[in-house]
């Protein structure tokens, strides 16, 4: 199971820096509120509300807002009803770009991201026009300290996992759709909740760019996850661990 780096050397995910963080904790609110609203608004009875809240956490947000913000769910406050909705298109240079968002305007939303592909060398493409590219994945990761590399690996191929990558930085557990609900659970059971659990989108196939049109399609994805309604994105482009360091810096 166990070899490949996908993780370290495919940019199939943005993760948001510290400058970013009020921004970042407007889209956990909103993952938290979508999540309390379409099971329990309870994380003991509500896997994914469960994952978002301790994402909420990893993130260093209190558990007072996040009590505040399960709590306005259960009690039925007024307020945006969000809707998942997806979008593709294509970056600079040919790169495949997914990203997830969630709206109370489909149409604003919509707008606004044709208009960031646009101004940076890309264009939006209607649903389906580059998620062939893609494999949906379920994931799941924890900390370094929450297990050995083979207890991890041993729990994983028992509750039926695909893939196991293990290095300093933590655990990343993937498996097929069909799998992820009875995976998450049995490690949970084992290791505890998992900083993050979700299914993401991770390319079948990548494109390597030199640096300089790296830092064209990086701009473009920088911009698209600065918008608020904007939860994740995903692209086929790869580069080594040292270049995308550079890329982010």
């Amino acid at each position: 199971m166990a070899g490949h780096s996908h993780a370290k050397n495919v940019m199939h995910r943005k993760a948001v820096q510290g400058a970013k963080r009020a921004r970042a904790y407007g889209k956990l609110i909103r993952e938290i509120t979508v999540s309390a609203k379409a099971g329990l608004p309870d994380p003991a009875h509500n896997p994914r509300l469960r994952a978002a809240v301790k994402a909420a956490l990893t993130a260093n947000m209190t558990k007072d807002t996040i009590d505040r913000a399960i709590k306005r769910v259960a009690q039925g406050a007024a307020g945006e009803n969000y809707e998942e909705v997806r979008y593709e298109g294509y970056g600079p240079h040919g790169i495949a770009v997914i990203v997830e968002a969630l709206t109370d305007n489909r149409n604003r939303t919509g707008g606004d991201l044709r208009s960031i592909f646009a101004k940076n060398g890309g264009a939006l493409g209607e649903t389906n026009s580059v998620a062939f590219q893609f494999e949906r994945k379920g994931v799941l990761r924890y900390p370094f300290s929450a297990a050995t590399a083979d207890a991890m690996l041993e729990a994983a191929i028992e509750a039926g996992a695909e893939d196991v990558e293990s290095t300093e930085d933590g655990h990343e557990v993937s498996t097929s759709v069909e799998d992820f609900a009875a995976v998450r659970d049995a490690l949970e059971a084992r290791f505890g909740t998992a900083e993050a659990a979700r299914l993401e989108w991770w390319p079948s196939t990548t494109l390597t760019l030199e640096e300089a049109r790296a830092a064209e399609v990086m701009k473009l994805l920088d911009a698209l996850d600065d918008h608020d309604d904007v939860q994740q994105v995903y692209a086929n482009l790869e580069a080594e661990e040292s270049e995308m360091e550079k890329l982010t810096a």
